[in-house]
């Protein structure tokens, strides 16, 4: 337990701050599972709103330097490469079957 009175004045706002940094890290997660939970299910109009989201919650995260702009944008590309071998799997699917 810290004694001097900026210490503990520090230690109050370094919680409170990751009571928020934990919160958004979990938003980050979420999004990026809604995505893959989509993308297994075959659902390619659900996982390109899915999409839309995750980039904003990404890229409120590398802002607020939770997580690092690498990290987001490698994250970005990942999952649009994933979302694009959905769409190009639908339309070969469709071009076998007429």
């Amino acid at each position: 337990m810290p004694n001097l009175k900026t210490s503990i004045k520090d230690l109050r706002s370094s919680k409170r701050k990751t009571v928020f940094n934990d919160r958004l890290r979990n938003r980050v997660k979420k999004s990026v599972k809604n995505i893959k939970d989509s993308v297994k299910k075959g659902d390619n109009k659900k996982a390109q709103e899915s999409l839309k989201n995750a980039y904003k919650v990404l890229d409120k995260a590398a802002k607020k330097n939770v997580i690092s702009k690498g990290k987001a944008s490698r994250k970005k590309s990942r999952l649009a490469i994933q979302i694009k071998k959905l769409s190009k799997d639908n339309v070969k699917t469709t071009q076998k079957g007429s």
